[in-house]
């Protein structure tokens, strides 16, 4: 199945095909410069398809275009961050 990730305000949703909310990721802004990411969620029924994993990556990619850092907070976003080594440039140290 395929999902689409738009932007909140706060937030990162995917949606299914159906246009339900199937997962999120929320973050808040520390001061100007880092996003802690503070929540990933995905309903069960569609755990498993990559859709948390691609959550976090939205985050890190705004953090990117942005010049910001991230701070991840949440368990699973803390598991994304020691898994892949792209996400060290924008990891808050």
């Amino acid at each position: 199945m395929s999902f689409e990730y738009t932007q909140e305000d706060g937030r990162f949703v995917a949606k299914d095909k159906e246009g339900l909310e199937v997962g999120e990721v929320t973050y808040t802004r520390d001061g100007d410069e880092v996003l802690i990411i503070n929540h990933t969620g995905v309903d069960p029924a569609n755990r498993g398809q990559g859709v948390a994993e691609e959550l976090v990556r939205q985050v890190v990619e705004k953090a990117k275009k942005e010049g910001l850092k991230v701070e991840p907070v949440c368990s699973f976003a803390q598991r994304e961050f020691e898994r892949k080594s792209e996400y060290q440039e924008v990891l808050k140290k």
